[in-house]
């Protein structure tokens, strides 16, 4: 797992599965917040023990974009979830991010069978 704190690269461009995107906690700094965005290779990966295979991590970010994605916000977790990526795009311009991606678009999913 590797964490990317600040990525010099304005665009980023990363095959994934799935994404959380979050603030992240603890004492900012600055006076605009963290915000941490992580890649699964899962779908669903707040329900499964699954670690990211990357984590980018963007200081003093006033707004996140998430433009043309189904998205779920979980109301009993902090998370944004972004399911069925094939990749996803981060773009940071000044003090704002906008996330992109391509998605298959997946109306119900199927219940794990126990």
């Amino acid at each position: 797992m590797e964490t990317i704190v600040d990525p010099k690269e304005s665009k980023i461009k990363v095959k994934t599965k799935s994404a959380l995107i979050s603030k992240k906690r603890g004492n900012n700094e600055g006076h605009f917040p963290t915000i941490r965005i992580r890649l699964f290779n899962v779908n669903n990966p707040h329900k499964t023990q699954e670690f990211p295979h990357i984590i980018y991590e963007f200081t003093e970010v006033e707004k996140a974009r998430i433009r043309r994605l189904n998205v779920s916000y979980y109301l009993e977790s902090p998370h944004i979830v972004v399911n069925d990526l094939e990749e996803i795009y981060i773009n940071r311009k000044n003090k704002k991010i906008e996330i992109k991606g391509y998605q298959k678009e997946v109306e119900t999913r199927k219940k794990p069978q126990k």
